[in-house]
């Protein structure tokens, strides 16, 4: 299973007293989404699954990307390791339960928790940078589970084909 990770771009700051879910992107964020997305869609497999946090700075970031998605109430910023695995169908010692690509579109701290541990990191967490996306697949070699890092892609080095057109 390809395990595709993004973190959402960046949003606006929440007023004192507001709700953290309905922080919308700033114009820095859609245009990091918008550079994420065309980069992913030309590298995603045919048939990815989308799960999305359903806060509205996610539901912007995945936008352009011009797919069907799901919003997944385990994807709030406040979940667990343990909830993004339960909805991955994720066991320890099987792997993911899960066949094809997922495509997941959340937030820190969990999702570099979720990296370091499927990484088997020293550390907790590792930083996922807004925006960013850490592409990660799970296989079986001589008999053991284990996740590999494909690649990991920022907005700020992403390049869009017809940018660089004379």
């Amino acid at each position: 299973m390809d395990l595709i990770l993004w973190r959402h771009a960046e949003a606006e700051v929440a007023p004192e007293g507001g709700d953290d879910l309905s922080r919308p992107l700033t114009k820095k964020g859609e245009k990091q989404a918008a550079k994420m997305a065309s980069w992913l869609d030309r590298n995603l497999p045919e048939g990815t699954r989308v799960l999305v946090s359903p806060s509205v700075r996610t539901q912007q970031t995945v936008a352009p990307l011009d797919r069907k998605f799901k919003l997944r109430d385990e994807l709030v910023p406040e979940t667990s390791v343990a909830d993004v695995l339960a909805l991955l169908k994720w066991h320890p010692e099987t792997g993911p339960q899960l066949k094809g690509s997922v495509l997941l579109v959340g937030h820190q701290p969990y999702l570099g928790q979720l990296v370091a541990q499927l990484l088997e990191m020293k550390e907790e967490t590792c930083p996922v940078r807004k925006g960013g996306v850490w592409w990660l697949r799970s296989r079986f070699r001589d008999g053991q589970l284990q996740t590999v890092l494909l690649t990991v892609a920022c907005p700020e080095l992403i390049s869009n084909p017809w940018d660089d057109r004379s």
